[in-house]
C-alpha cells in the first residue's frame, strides 16, 4: 500500500513537473514575441499572389502567435525570387522574428543553377504552405496554337521575370522534354507584368501556377482570350481535366525525371519559411500558430473575399518534399542543366 502510494505520488510530481515546464516555455515564448515586430519577406511585387497571401498571412498569423506581435509583409522583388532567397538564408534574422515566404523554384534553382544559389534548401525550416497549384502555360487564343503538338512546328514569345522564375523555367522545360519552340522574354515584374506583356501583345503566354491564373485574370478563359495548354504537377487541377500533363507527354524516361521534380513546383510556393539558427520552441510555436491560421475561418473567409484558395499543407509535409527532392541523381540533373539552363 505504501509502494503505490509512493509511485502515485511520484507520478502526481512528473506531470505536475512536465505541466509546469510547458507553461514556463509557453511565457517565455509569449514575453519574447511580446511587442515585437516580424518581417515576412516575398521574392515578388505586391500584386500578384505572393504579395496577397504574404499580406493576408501576416494580417491574421500574429493572432495565433504568442504575445500577438505585429508582422510587416516586405516585398524583395529580384530574379524571378532568388534575391529575396538569397537574402533570407543568409541575413535575415534567425531569432524567429523573420519569416520567409519561399519562391516555388526553391529547389529547382538550387539543382539547377548551383552558382547562383547562397543557400541549402533543406535547412529552411518550413511552417507550412497555404495552397498548392499546378504550372500552367496559358496563351493568347490567337496564338495559332490549337493543340499542344502544335507547339513542336510553332515559335510562341513568353513573358518571363527571370531565371529564378517558372515563368522560365516550365517554358524552357517544356522545350527541351516536348520539343516545343517557346521563345523566352525576360525582364518582366512580377506575374502582373509577365501578364499585362501578353495582354499587350507584346508576349503570347505565361507561364504561371493555376492560381495566379484564376486569380488574376479568370475573365481571360471565361471571355476565350486565353486557354491553358499544358501543366505540370502531381496531379491534374480539378478544373483542367481537359488540359494535358507534361509527364504524360514525355516518352524518355530521363526527361519524365526531370519532369518530376520540376513538378515540386506545385507544393512550395506560397508557405512560410524560417532561415537555418531558429531556436526550436519559437519554430513549434510558429508551426503551431500556422497551422491554427490556415484552420481559421476569418483568414478562410479572408482569403476567398481576395479571391485566393486555401488547401493547406503542414511545415513536416513540405520538409519532407523539399528533402526527397534534392535526391536526385546526378546524371539527370546534369541533362536538366543542358536542357534548361543551356550548360
Amino acid at each position: 500500500m505504501f509502494t503505490k502510494l509512493k509511485y502515485g505520488a511520484l507520478a502526481a510530481v512528473l506531470v505536475v513537473g512536465a505541466f509546469s515546464t510547458a507553461t514556463v516555455q509557453a511565457d517565455a515564448i509569449s514575453d519574447f514575441y511580446k511587442g515585437k515586430t516580424l518581417t515576412l519577406v516575398f521574392g515578388y511585387g505586391v500584386g500578384g499572389t505572393y504579395g496577397k497571401y504574404s499580406l493576408t498571412l501576416a494580417e491574421f498569423l500574429s493572432k495565433h502567435i504568442p504575445g500577438k506581435p505585429k508582422i510587416v509583409a516586405q516585398s524583395m522583388p529580384g530574379a524571378g525570387g532568388l534575391k529575396a532567397t538569397n537574402w533570407a538564408y543568409n541575413i535575415m534574422a534567425k531569432d524567429g522574428t523573420g519569416l520567409f515566404m519561399p519562391p516555388d523554384s526553391l529547389v529547382i534553382s538550387q539543382l539547377l543553377r548551383p552558382k547562383k544559389v547562397r543557400y541549402d534548401a533543406t535547412k529552411f525550416t518550413w511552417l507550412g504552405t497555404v495552397i498548392q497549384s499546378n504550372s500552367v502555360i496559358a496563351l493568347r487564343t490567337d496564338a495559332g496554337i490549337s493543340k499542344v503538338s502544335d507547339l513542336k512546328s510553332k515559335q510562341v514569345i513568353m513573358a518571363s521575370t527571370g531565371k529564378g522564375s517558372q515563368t522560365f523555367l516550365i517554358p524552357q522545360l517544356v522545350n527541351g522534354v516536348y520539343g516545343a519552340k517557346f521563345k523566352i522574354v525576360m525582364g518582366y515584374k512580377g506575374s502582373r507584368g509577365s501578364q499585362h506583356a501578353m495582354e499587350l501583345g507584346e508576349a503570347q503566354g505565361v507561364s504561371l501556377t493555376w492560381l495566379a491564373w484564376k486569380t488574376g485574370k479568370p475573365h481571360w478563359f471565361e471571355k476565350g482570350f486565353a486557354k491553358p495548354i499544358v501543366q505540370n504537377g502531381f496531379k491534374k487541377e480539378p478544373d483542367l481535366a481537359h488540359v494535358p500533363m507534361l509527364v504524360d507527354l514525355v516518352k524518355n524516361e530521363d526527361h519524365k525525371k526531370i519532369v518530376n521534380f520540376m513538378a515540386t513546383l506545385s507544393p512550395i510556393g506560397r508557405g512560410l519559411a524560417v532561415p537555418p539558427g531558429v531556436p526550436a520552441a519559437r519554430i513549434a510555436a510558429l508551426r503551431a500558430a500556422f497551422e491554427e491560421t490556415v484552420a481559421d475561418p476569418a483568414f478562410i473567409a479572408a482569403a476567398k473575399k481576395r479571391r485566393l484558395r486555401v488547401n493547406a499543407a503542414s511545415g513536416a509535409e513540405i520538409q519532407k518534399i523539399v528533402t526527397s527532392s534534392m535526391d536526385v541523381p546526378a546524371n539527370v540533373i546534369k541533362l536538366a542543366q543542358k536542357m534548361i539552363m543551356g550548360k
